[in-house]
C-alpha cells in the first residue's frame, strides 16, 4: 500500500509539533492507517535547517516547491494569518492536494470559498486544530453529534484569556501585571488584542455556528467583548456572589434567529465551566438528543495541536488509501443546505446582570440609582456598599434580576451621567439557564 507523503508549510510552534508527532507516533501511525505517514517537505523562509532527526526531509524556502510536488498527497499549511495563506491553500487544492491548516482566521472568514474549491477538485480540508488546541471538537461536532439538533454552544476557547483570568481570581494581581508576566512566559502574544479582546473566541465560536446549525456567518455579526476592563475588585465581588469570571463564547438556537457573542461572564463555582483553570479550554454543547456533553483539554500549544493537526492527516490518509474522498461534508452539512440565517441583536437579549458604579459617598446616592434602574423596569437582587476605594468615592455593587440588553443600556447611560458617579459602570452578564439552551 502506497505511503502517504506530507508537504508542510511553517516550522514554528505547531509546524515543529506537528513533525514531531508524526516522527514520534511514525509505527504507531502505520498500523492504524496501514500505510506510513512520510514527512516529505518543509517549506519555511525564517530557519536555514531542521532538526538533525529530519535528515531525509527536504528543506526548501519556495512553498511552491511542496505544491507542484506530484508525490505529495497532503498540504500542511501553519503559517496562520489571512495572506498568503488563503492563496496557498486555493493553489493547493487546484494542484489536486488535500489540505489540512490549523487556521482558524482564515477558515472562520474564508472557510465556504476554499471548502467549495475543494469540492470541485475533489480533494479534502481538514481544520480540527482550528478550535480547541488538542480537543477533538471539529469532529465530535462533525460526527459524533450528528444525530443532534445543537441547542447552544458555549465554551470557554482562549487558553491566554484563561490563564490570566484564573492569575487575577488566584492572586489578586491587576490585568495589566497579569499580562506582562504571561508574555514573558510565551502564554500570551507580545501583541495580545486577538486573545484578550475576545477576536480570537469570535473566529472559533464562527466555525462552531457553521457546522452546528448549517448557516453562514461571519465574524461582523458576533458581539464581542474582551477582558483588559476586568478589575480584580470585580473578581472579588464575583467570588462573594458564589460565581468566576470566564470569557465565554455563546451561541443559543432559537430556531429562526441564532445568539453569537462573546464577553466576560460570571459563571456560578458550581458549574462545570467555572472550574477550567489555566491554559485549558472547555467546550460545551446540548443537543436536543443528547443532552450536555463537554469537551475539555489544552486548547493551545505545540505537542496537543500538532496532535489535532496529525489527526487530519490520518483521517485524509485513511480516505485517500480507500478512494473515499468526500464521504464527511467538511463542513457536517452538505453545501447547498449551508444558508443565512438571523443572528439575534444583542439588544433583544435579557439576563441578570452585575454592575459596578464609583459613586459619591453622599446620602441618596443609591436611591437616585435604583430610581433610574426602576424607570428602565430593571430589578435589584441584591447590593453591596464597600468602604472608599478612591477619595470621594465607594463602589457601589448591584445585582439585577433578568433584564433587557437595551434597558440596561439606556439606564447605564444614565447613570453614568449623573454628576455623584465619577467612573463609567462596570458590567458584567451573569450566566442564566437560558444560556443553555
Amino acid at each position: 500500500m502506497k505511503d502517504i507523503n506530507v508537504g508542510l508549510i511553517g516550522f514554528g510552534t505547531v509546524g515543529s509539533g506537528t513533525a514531531q508527532v508524526i516522527y514520534d507516533q511514525a509505527e504507531r501511525l502505520r498500523k492504524k492507517v496501514g500505510s506510513s505517514i512520510i514527512l516529505k517537505k518543509v517549506a519555511d523562509i525564517k530557519i536555514d535547517s531542521l532538526p538533525a532527526h529530519f535528515s531525509d526531509v527536504v528543506l526548501t524556502k519556495d512553498v511552491s516547491d511542496i505544491i507542484n510536488d506530484p508525490e505529495i498527497d497532503i498540504v500542511v499549511e501553519l503559517i496562520g494569518g489571512i495572506e498568503p495563506a488563503r492563496t496557498f491553500i486555493l493553489k493547493a487544492i487546484n494542484a489536486g492536494k488535500n489540505v489540512v491548516t490549523a487556521n482558524k482566521a482564515l477558515i472562520s472568514q474564508h472557510g465556504l470559498e476554499i471548502f467549495e474549491a475543494a469540492a470541485k477538485k475533489g480533494v479534502e480540508v481538514g481544520f480540527e486544530a482550528s478550535v480547541g488546541g488538542g480537543i477533538p471538537v471539529i469532529k465530535s461536532l462533525k460526527e459524533g453529534l450528528v444525530a443532534n439538533r445543537i441547542m447552544s454552544i458555549m465554551g470557554i476557547m482562549n487558553g491566554t484569556a484563561n490563564y490570566i483570568l484564573n492569575k487575577m481570581t488566584d492572586e489578586g494581581v491587576p490585568f495589566a501585571e497579569v499580562l506582562k508576566e504571561a508574555q514573558a512566559k510565551g502564554y500570551a502574544e507580545a501583541d495580545p488584542t486577538y486573545d484578550v479582546e475576545g477576536i480570537d473566541t469570535a473566529h472559533k465560536l464562527v466555525i462552531l455556528m457553521t457546522m452546528a446549525y448549517g448557516m453562514k456567518i461571519t465574524l461582523d455579526q458576533v458581539s464581542i467583548e474582551g477582558i483588559s476592563n476586568i478589575e480584580p475588585i470585580d473578581i472579588e465581588f464575583a467570588r462573594e456572589f458564589g460565581y468566576r469570571i470566564k470569557l465565554l463564547a455563546i451561541s443559543v438556537n432559537h430556531g429562526e434567529h441564532v445568539e453569537a457573542r462573546v464577553h466576560p461572564t460570571m459563571v456560578p463555582e458550581k458549574h462545570m465551566l467555572a472550574n477550567i483553570g489555566g491554559a485549558y479550554n472547555g467546550i460545551h454543547f446540548t443537543g436536543d438528543m443528547v443532552g450536555n456533553v463537554l469537551l475539555y483539554g489544552l486548547g493551545a500549544g505545540m505537542m496537543p495541536t500538532g496532535s489535532a493537526v496529525v489527526a487530519d492527516i490520518v483521517d485524509i490518509a485513511r480516505n485517500v488509501i480507500c478512494g473515499s474522498i468526500g464521504r464527511v461534508p467538511c463542513l457536517s452539512y452538505h453545501p447547498e443546505h449551508i444558508t443565512p440565517r438571523r443572528v439575534t441583536s444583542m439588544e433583544d437579549l435579557s439576563g441578570p446582570y452585575y454592575f459596578r458604579m464609583s459613586a459619591m459617598d453622599k446620602p441618596k446616592v443609591l436611591s437616585k440609582i435604583s430610581g433610574i434602574l426602576g424607570d428602565h423596569n430593571i430589578s435589584i437582587e441584591s447590593v453591596i456598599q464597600k468602604g472608599r476605594q478612591k477619595k470621594g468615592t465607594v463602589p457601589v455593587v448591584i445585582r439585577t434580576y433578568e433584564a433587557q440588553e437595551s434597558a440596561v443600556k439606556h439606564a447605564l447611560a444614565e447613570i453614568d451621567a449623573l454628576d455623584i458617579v465619577s467612573d463609567k459602570t462596570v458590567k458584567i452578564r451573569i450566566l442564566s439557564d437560558a444560556d443553555e439552551g
